[in-house]
């Protein structure tokens, strides 16, 4: 139970590698709140999970939603331990320049502004109890970039260089910032990275990774857990490859 008596906000916790940290999360005594789109799916999941989840409809790109979800897991719990920047969003392989600008927008919206709009609200909530740990999903692409994800790629290096930078900036107040680099797992995304989904691109896709696999989300959940366990207490300001050896 390396996590009891702790509580945890998961966004895009409804599926995916979401999912898997939230379940982790709870099987080590963690409560948390699951913040996804999705709403129907988020109350599935808290239905397996049982009294110790709940649920808030939140689009992590919008202020207000942030907020929202904020004063939710504040009025459930009365602290937040842990944030998990998880809900990302992609567009699908294209040469850069023809990428739309609304996709361009939506994947700078969801991977990169809604970090600034969650540590605007937690972060100030963390340093006033001098302890917190936020963990910021990223991707492999963001040390190996993909060719066709040009804006995806760079959205994710950003999330690298800023969870370093938080890390830096939080550690006086007591308050840990690690990333986890996964590489792509089974997700509603996976399709949307490979182009298609057909078993000729899966086996090329798996041909790139050491270990012969896709991420699970029971391989984020475990490695979140540690990071946010007090087990890490050391660690900050570090980006896990959960990868496969694919960025050797």
């Amino acid at each position: 139970m390396r996590l009891e008596g702790k509580t945890a906000i998961v966004t895009g916790g409804a599926s995916g590698f979401g999912a898997g940290i939230a379940r982790k999360f709870v099987a080590e005594g963690a409560r948390v709140l699951i913040a996804d789109l999705n709403l129907d799916m988020a109350q599935e999941v808290a239905a397996e999970l049982g009294k110790v989840a709940a649920v808030v409809q939140t689009n992590v790109a919008l202020g207000d939603d942030v907020q929202a979800m904020t004063n939710k897991a504040m009025e459930l719990y009365g602290q937040i331990d842990i944030l998990v920047n998880n809900a990302g969003t992609t567009h699908m392989p294209a040469p850069m320049e023809e990428v739309s600008e609304d996709d361009f927008d939506k994947v700078l919206a969801v991977n990169v502004k809604s970090v600034y709009l969650t540590a605007r609200a937690i972060v100030p909530l963390m340093k006033a109890r001098k302890s917190g740990s936020i963990l910021n999903i990223s991707s492999t692409a963001a040390i190996s970039p993909r060719p066709r994800l040009s804006w995806y790629n760079a959205s994710k290096g950003w999330l690298n260089t800023a969870t370093k930078g938080m890390a830096v900036e939080l550690a006086p107040a007591g308050v840990r910032v690690n990333a986890l680099n996964p590489v792509a797992g089974e997700t509603p995304l996976l399709k949307m990275f490979m182009g298609e989904d057909t078993p000729e691109m899966r086996a090329k896709f798996l041909s790139t990774i050491p270990l012969g696999r896709f991420s699970t989300p029971e391989d984020m959940g475990n490695a979140a857990c540690y990071l946010c366990s007090d087990e890490a207490s050391m660690v900050t300001g570090v980006c896990m490859e959960v990868d496969g050896g694919r960025c050797i």
